[in-house]
């Protein structure tokens, strides 16, 4: 698939959206542009799934605008669902159908060429082969999820909107499904996806933006944000019981965290290494015996939850 990256696949401006007294979306602007993985962090409550049942028409917006491939979604709803895919955070299965049936039914619906290998492929791919001609109201949840997240692999959608899809998964399942969605983007598909797994966001994202109380409080790529803090971590590590108790003592007045199980010390410095090298030689000239020290910089995990807890909204 030829795809022009410079193409806004998804534009959103000054969404809002509010349930009687509640307002869920207060003021959200979000642009995708072709071929990329977005992914949108929040906690639970945050607006994550409102924004994606607005942007693939089930829910209507009450002010704002938003163009899906050059599509209203008030005026050319048909338009819209020919484009996308969705999987949503639960299970929109046939539990009367087999497995192997309910991937025959979209590629039938999707009109796909080589149904029969695209359908083999996928039962290979999400570990339902041996289970393929059994009802699906006998798979485990966990096998449920795979084969939703398998039904919205088919076909050609454009933009596909995956609402926490590897909630409920195992490891090994969940980095196939990372593998493929990296594959989609790289055939040239569009993600939106949402998460509320750190490493999951860092792994896929070329965009990544935090949701929080109906605002989008930072967006860009995993290392700018991580770049928004200034404070690194500098862990030193100890050789025993009594050198870590003598350096927490000494410590006392800094805000640092203990690992007793690990005899390691840590506590939060600037960007610049100077402190960091000023205050391990006061550590030096105590009587303890240091194994190892180093430097470490804020996960996105740290500025996710500083960001959220902060109230920056």
């Amino acid at each position: 698939m030829v795809i022009n990256k410079k193409q806004e696949m998804l534009h959103v401006k000054h969404l809002k959206k509010a349930y009687k007294d509640k307002e869920v979306l207060l003021d959200v602007n979000v642009t995708i542009h072709a071929g990329k993985i977005f992914v949108l962090l929040g906690a639970n409550g945050a607006g994550k799934t409102t924004l994606v049942n607005i942007l693939t028409t089930i829910t209507p917006f009450d002010n704002g605008t938003v163009w899906i491939n050059g599509c209203d979604p008030k005026k050319d709803t048909a338009a819209i669902r020919e484009q996308i895919s969705l999987t949503g955070q639960f299970s929109a299965v046939d539990a009367e159908l087999t497995g192997r049936e309910n991937l025959q039914m979209i590629a039938d619906l999707r009109h796909i060429d080589h149904k029969k290998a695209t359908i083999d492929d996928l039962l290979r791919r999400f570990d339902l082969e041996e289970a393929s001609s059994r009802l699906v109201k006998q798979y485990s949840g966990g096998m449920r999820r795979r084969l939703d997240i398998a039904m919205s692999f088919i076909g050609s959608p454009t933009l596909l909107f995956l609402d926490e899809p590897t909630t409920g998964l195992d490891p090994q399942n969940r980095l196939a499904t990372w593998e493929m969605i990296k594959e989609l983007a790289n055939q040239g598909r569009t993600i939106f996806l949402t998460t509320q797994y750190l490493e999951e966001a860092e792994f896929l994202a070329d965009k990544i933006a935090i949701l929080h109380e109906g605002r989008i409080i930072v967006e860009g790529t995993p290392q700018q944000i991580k770049a928004l803090s200034p404070t690194n971590q500098m862990t030193v590590t100890l050789l025993d019981k009594q050198s870590l108790d003598v350096v927490t003592n000494y410590l006392k007045d800094h805000a640092v965290s203990i690992d007793e199980a690990n005899l390691a010390i840590s506590f939060p410095i600037n960007a610049s290494f100077k402190e960091a090298f000023m205050l391990l030689q006061q550590i030096d000239q105590l009587p303890v015996t240091i194994t190892s020290f180093n430097q470490t910089s804020a996960t996105l995990e740290d500025i996710f939850l500083s960001l959220v807890k902060g109230g920056t909204s």
